[in-house]
C-alpha cells in the first residue's frame, strides 16, 4: 500500500502506527511499502519556524493490497483532506508508474510486529462504528467535553500536560462537532429491587454489568469490545485524545473489576483481554522527558511520574484482579500464564509491588472506584 501525502509543509511531524515518525523534508510525498490492514496516521502542523506544533490530528484507515491512499494538505485548515475521485485516480496511476517513488519514505517493517499486537482486534467494522464524522480525532476539538469529564488528580495533570505541550490557540473552535461514537460504559450497577449488601457485591464484582454491556452494545461479540479497547488506546496514546483516554479507562476499569467472568463465564475473553493490555503497557507507556529538548517533536506522548505511582487507578484494579486469579483453586492454564506475564511486566515497567497486603489506595474523585452502598442509619 502507498500513502501519497501531497503538499505537506516542511517540519510537519507525521507518524504512522508505532515508532514510525517522519519530520517532513522538502521532498517528502508520503510512505510506501505499507502492509495492508488497519493503520493510524497522525500529524502535528508546525509554526513558521518549525519549533512549535499545533495539537495532534489523527485518523484511522483500513488499507487493501496495492491500494494508493491520496491526501493533500489544506493550507488554510492546516490538515490533510481527500481529493476528488478523478484526481485520486490520476495520482494513483502516477504512483503505480513509480513517478513518486524516490519521494516516498519506506514503512519501517521492524515496528510492524508491535503495531499488529496493538491492533489485533481493530477491524474495519470497529473503525467505522467508532470514528467521528470526518474521521479526525484531536484534543483541539474536545475542550467542551473535557470540562464535563470527571477528573482525578492524575487526569487533571494529564489534561494540563496535553494542553500545554501544544499551542492550542491555533485550533479552530467547533463546539458542535461530534466526537467518536464510543460505547457508554456505566460507572456502577444500579438496581432498585435488591438489598444494599447485594448491590455492593454487584459493584465489587462487575461481571453482571459486563454481561449487560456485551449484550446491549456489542450484540454479545467480545471481539468488538476488545476492538474498542484498542481503538481508544491508540487514539489516546498516538492521537493524544483525552476523550479516548476516558473511554480506555472505563473499559479497563470494567474488565479489571470482574472476578466471576475470568474464572468461569468469560475465561477465553479474559485471556484475550490480558494479552491486549499486556502489549498496550509494553509498547505504549514511556516516562516523561524534558519537553524543552530539541529532540521533542511533539508527536509521542510521554507520561509523567503520576502514571507510575501507586495512587493511579491501574494499581488498585490490577492488584485486586491478579489476586482473584492467583488465589483461585482452579484456573485456566492460558489465563494463569498471561496473568503471570502481566504481573511481571507491571512490576518491572511500573515498579509496583503487587504482592503486599497494604490497604488499597482509592482516589475519592475516581468514578470507577468500587461502590459501597451503606444502609440508612449505618
Amino acid at each position: 500500500v502507498t500513502l501519497l501525502l501531497l503538499d505537506v509543509p516542511q517540519h510537519t511531524v507525521l507518524g504512522l502506527d508505532t515508532q514510525q515518525v517522519f519530520s517532513v523534508g522538502p521532498r517528502f510525498r508520503g510512505i510506501k511499502m505499507v502492509p495492508p490492514g488497519p493503520h493510524f496516521l497522525h500529524y502535528c502542523s508546525p509554526s513558521r519556524h518549525g519549533n512549535e506544533f499545533a495539537p495532534t490530528v489523527g485518523f484511522f484507515l483500513t488499507t487493501h493490497p496495492s491500494q494508493v491512499v491520496v491526501r493533500r494538505w489544506h493550507a488554510q485548515e492546516e490538515r490533510l483532506v481527500t481529493l476528488s475521485e478523478e484526481e485520486e485516480i490520476r495520482y494513483s496511476e502516477a504512483v503505480k508508474r513509480f513517478e513518486f517513488d524516490d519521494q516516498l519514505g519506506p514503512y519501517n517493517l521492524d515496528s510492524f510486529g508491535d503495531w499488529k499486537q496493538l491492533s489485533s482486534y481493530l477491524s474495519q467494522s470497529v473503525i467505522e462504528r467508532l470514528e467521528p464524522i470526518g474521521g479526525e480525532i484531536t484534543i483541539a476539538l474536545e475542550a467542551s467535553w473535557m470540562d464535563r469529564a470527571p477528573q482525578t488528580d492524575m487526569e487533571r495533570r494529564l489534561m494540563e500536560q496535553l494542553r500545554e505541550d501544544k499551542f492550542a490557540k491555533k485550533a479552530p473552535a467547533q463546539p458542535e462537532r461530534r466526537g467518536c461514537y464510543y460505547t457508554t460504559i456505566p460507572a456502577s450497577v444500579k438496581h432498585r429491587n435488591i438489598s444494599a449488601d447485594e448491590l455492593t457485591l454487584l459493584n465489587l464484582d462487575r461481571t453482571s454489568l459486563l454481561e449487560t454491556v456485551l449484550a446491549k452494545s456489542y450484540q454479545g461479540q467480545e471481539d468488538l469490545l476488545l476492538g474498542e479497547l484498542q481503538f481508544s488506546f491508540i487514539a489516546f496514546m498516538m492521537g493524544q485524545s483525552l476523550e479516548a483516554f476516558m473511554q480506555w479507562k472505563a473499559l479497563v476499569s470494567l474488565l479489571l473489576s470482574c472476578s466471576e467472568a475470568p474464572l468461569h463465564t468469560r475465561t477465553q475473553m479474559f485471556v484475550k483481554f490480558i494479552r491486549v493490555i499486556y502489549y498496550q503497557f509494553k509498547h505504549g507507556f514511556q516516562r516523561t522527558h524534558d519537553s524543552r529538548s530539541s529532540e521533542d517533536k511533539g508527536n509521542s506522548l510521554f507520561l509523567d511520574e503520576a502514571w507510575f505511582s501507586r495512587d493511579i487507578f491501574l494499581y488498585r484494579l490490577s492488584k485486586d484482579f491478579l489476586a482473584v486469579i492467583f488465589e483461585a483453586q482452579v484456573v485456566d492454564g492460558d489465563l494463569l500464564s498471561w496473568a503471570r506475564k502481566l504481573k511481571t511486566l507491571l512490576e518491572t515497567t511500573f515498579g509496583w509491588d503487587l504482592e503486599n497486603n497494604a490497604a488499597n489506595l482509592i482516589d475519592e474523585d475516581d468514578e470507577f472506584a468500587p461502590v459501597v452502598v451503606e444502609m440508612d442509619g449505618s
